[in-house]
């Protein structure tokens, strides 16, 4: 006869299945969901975890015993972090460009610089991957763009977008959790980021045209949090 042995506790059993999960605990920080509910809905995973029947109201109890956890603890901090945001930047009828990397493509990328530099209302950011580079410009500029690269390979291309620029507190590297918070409440608008651009006091979400009003208004109201 074989014999299983687990010295795992209910309560570290519902622990295990719901940090898994952020946006699940971010849920019931905010006490959005029923305990009673989510308790059924876990019963059968936790009962494979121990190897034994356990009853719901004994994973009710857990879950509401659980401490809070870090992502708790600091939302004080990053509340008051979203107060002292700076300036929302939008612009739109943007487009990106994915080149594979190359030793040609450094130079493509100076002419590009070089040629914009002294043009107003101009939109151009360049990230270069470990084995891609993508840029992010104002539409206006694809011919040019295309010309410059016309050697280099191109992996993806992206029309009818739109970037939110935010300018963050100095302290934004001092406080755990703020592109967390971002992009989560994001993700609960089903709103999709394209791309995300950061230098050190600043972030940059773009997404498609559809979306930059919902996207602009949440980002907006976490300024009044």
């Amino acid at each position: 006869m074989r014999y299983i042995f687990n010295t795992m506790t209910i309560a570290q059993a519902v622990d295990q299945m719901i940090s898994k999960l952020p946006f699940l605990e971010e849920a019931l920080n905010e006490e959005l969901i029923n305990i009673s509910s989510l308790a059924r809905k876990l019963q059968p995973d936790i009962e494979k975890l121990l190897h034994k029947p356990v009853q719901a109201g004994a994973i009710v109890m857990a879950i509401n015993r659980r401490p809070p956890k870090l992502s708790f603890r600091i939302s004080k901090d990053i509340r008051e972090f979203m107060r002292k945001l700076g300036d929302v930047i939008v612009r739109s009828d943007l487009r990106d460009f994915t080149w594979e990397n190359s030793p040609g493509l450094v130079g493509c990328n100076r002419q590009l610089m070089e040629e914009i530099g002294g043009e107003k209302d101009i939109f151009c950011t360049i990230s270069q991957g470990v084995f891609e580079t993508t840029l992010v410009v104002s539409s206006s500029l694809h011919q040019r763009i295309n010309e410059i690269y016309s050697g280099e390979t191109l992996l993806a291309q992206k029309t009818n977008l739109s970037s939110i620029t935010l300018r963050l507190p100095e302290s934004n590297t001092e406080v755990s959790g703020i592109y967390y918070f971002l992009l989560k409440n994001l993700a609960w608008s089903a709103i999709n980021i394209c791309e995300v651009i950061s230098t050190s006091n600043e972030v940059t979400f773009v997404v498609e045209e559809k979306d930059v009003h919902s996207a602009f208004s949440i980002l907006m109201g976490m300024k009044h949090l």
